[in-house]
Protein backbone atom coordinates (compact mmCIF):
# COMPACT_ATOMS: atom_id res chain seq x y z
CA UNK A 1 0.00 0.00 0.00
CA UNK A 2 1.29 3.52 -0.53
CA UNK A 3 0.62 6.31 0.93
CA UNK A 4 0.22 9.92 -0.44
CA UNK A 5 3.08 12.39 0.55
CA UNK A 6 4.43 9.50 2.27
CA UNK A 7 7.77 8.24 2.56
CA UNK A 8 7.88 5.71 0.00
CA UNK A 9 10.82 3.70 0.01
CA UNK A 10 14.64 5.33 1.68
CA UNK A 11 17.86 3.82 0.61
CA UNK A 12 20.82 4.16 3.05
CA UNK A 13 24.62 4.21 1.10
CA UNK A 14 26.89 2.06 3.41
CA UNK A 15 30.79 1.04 2.82
CA UNK A 16 30.31 -2.55 4.61
CA UNK A 17 26.88 -4.11 3.24
CA UNK A 18 27.24 -7.48 6.10
CA UNK A 19 28.14 -4.78 8.83
CA UNK A 20 25.44 -2.25 8.00
CA UNK A 21 22.72 -5.58 7.55
CA UNK A 22 23.90 -7.06 10.94
CA UNK A 23 23.79 -3.24 12.60
CA UNK A 24 20.09 -3.03 11.31
CA UNK A 25 18.65 -6.83 11.97
CA UNK A 26 20.32 -6.43 15.44
CA UNK A 27 18.44 -2.59 16.64
CA UNK A 28 15.37 -2.84 14.22
CA UNK A 29 15.22 -6.24 13.72
CA UNK A 30 15.25 -5.35 9.99
CA UNK A 31 14.97 -8.57 7.17
CA UNK A 32 16.73 -8.00 3.82
CA UNK A 33 16.16 -9.48 0.68
CA UNK A 34 19.84 -9.56 -1.82
CA UNK A 35 20.19 -8.74 -4.50
CA UNK A 36 23.71 -9.40 -4.89
CA UNK A 37 27.41 -7.84 -3.38
CA UNK A 38 26.24 -4.52 -3.64
CA UNK A 39 22.68 -4.16 -2.84
CA UNK A 40 19.82 -5.42 -0.07
CA UNK A 41 16.65 -4.28 0.24
CA UNK A 42 14.47 -3.85 3.18
CA UNK A 43 11.76 -5.78 3.51
CA UNK A 44 8.55 -4.48 5.25
CA UNK A 45 4.77 -5.45 5.69
CA UNK A 46 4.08 -6.95 2.32
CA UNK A 47 6.96 -5.14 0.03
CA UNK A 48 10.14 -3.61 0.07
CA UNK A 49 10.28 -0.55 1.78
CA UNK A 50 14.08 0.24 1.41
CA UNK A 51 17.91 -0.57 0.80
CA UNK A 52 21.53 -0.59 1.62
CA UNK A 53 23.56 0.22 -1.26
CA UNK A 54 27.07 -0.90 -0.70
CA UNK A 55 29.72 2.16 -2.41
CA UNK A 56 33.31 2.45 -1.88
CA UNK A 57 32.62 6.20 -2.17
CA UNK A 58 30.71 7.76 1.04
CA UNK A 59 29.12 10.75 -0.06
CA UNK A 60 28.05 14.24 2.31
CA UNK A 61 24.33 14.25 2.78
CA UNK A 62 21.77 11.82 3.51
CA UNK A 63 19.88 8.97 2.41
CA UNK A 64 17.76 8.73 -1.08
CA UNK A 65 14.47 9.18 0.07
CA UNK A 66 11.81 8.05 -2.53
CA UNK A 67 7.97 10.10 -1.48
CA UNK A 68 4.61 8.63 -3.39
CA UNK A 69 2.34 11.21 -4.99
CA UNK A 70 -0.65 10.25 -6.25
CA UNK A 71 -0.35 13.27 -8.32
CA UNK A 72 2.73 14.04 -9.57
CA UNK A 73 1.98 17.19 -11.08
CA UNK A 74 0.14 18.58 -8.27
CA UNK A 75 3.35 17.69 -5.78
CA UNK A 76 5.97 18.88 -7.83
CA UNK A 77 3.58 22.57 -7.82
CA UNK A 78 2.95 22.03 -4.61
CA UNK A 79 6.76 22.03 -3.46
CA UNK A 80 7.47 25.09 -5.82
CA UNK A 81 4.64 26.80 -4.21
CA UNK A 82 5.72 26.52 -1.00
CA UNK A 83 9.20 28.45 -2.05
CA UNK A 84 11.24 24.53 -2.49
CA UNK A 85 13.67 24.20 -6.03
CA UNK A 86 13.27 20.61 -7.69
CA UNK A 87 17.24 19.70 -7.80
CA UNK A 88 16.52 16.66 -9.98
CA UNK A 89 13.18 16.20 -12.37
CA UNK A 90 11.04 13.19 -11.48
CA UNK A 91 11.89 9.91 -13.30
CA UNK A 92 10.70 6.04 -13.32
CA UNK A 93 11.59 4.09 -10.37
CA UNK A 94 11.10 0.25 -10.44
CA UNK A 95 8.00 -0.61 -8.79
Amino acid sequence: MHTHHAIDYIEFTVSDLAVAKTFYAAAFGWQFNDYGPEYAGIQGEGREVGGLHRTSELRKGGPLVVLYSDDLAASLAAVRSAGGTIAKNPFSFPG
